[in-house]
């Protein structure tokens, strides 16, 4: 007996297909871009795509910090960059999509230490942002800033 193509088949198979195509995205890491409010209060870091891949730096201080406005990376270990201004300096690189999660490198000023980092979004206006170092992890949540 010879197999024979079931046309309903065939378009029924193409509907599903079409279908999970367009419901793919749904499992994709949400937008993290924007401005997000730190946990503590104390700055609002924007988020954009920089070169292939997304950064989040510093945009404004909601909490001057002790040397003012014009605070440098005093705590960086690297000498180097303990000169350059916290306003405008990237804390999150290099991030890149990873399924339903976005990772890359935190870098805290306030110890000067960098971590690995995972982000992801929890709703429109809250973003849960990792900090690792090994399989440790500390989690906050930063909030969409007005």
């Amino acid at each position: 007996m010879a197999y024979r193509k079931n046309p309903i088949t065939a378009a029924a198979l193409a509907v599903a297909g079409a279908f999970l195509t367009v419901a793919s995205p749904a499992f994709a890491a949400q937008p993290i871009t924007g401005k997000w409010t730190t946990e503590d209060g104390d700055a609002v870091v924007t988020i954009q795509k920089c070169g292939s891949s997304y950064c989040g730096r510093i945009s404004r201080f909601l909490v001057v910090p002790p040397q003012g406005v014009d605070q440098r990376d005093v705590n960086n270990p690297d000498k180097t960059k303990r000169n350059r201004k916290l306003l405008g300096m990237p804390v999150l690189t290099s991030l890149e999509e990873d399924d339903t999660e976005w990772r890359g490198r935190i870098y805290d000023p306030k110890s000067g230490k960098d971590y690995r980092s995972v982000l992801r979004r929890i709703s429109a206006s809250r973003l849960e942002v990792k900090g690792c170092l090994g399989p440790f992890c500390q989690t906050q949540v930063w909030k969409r800033a007005n």
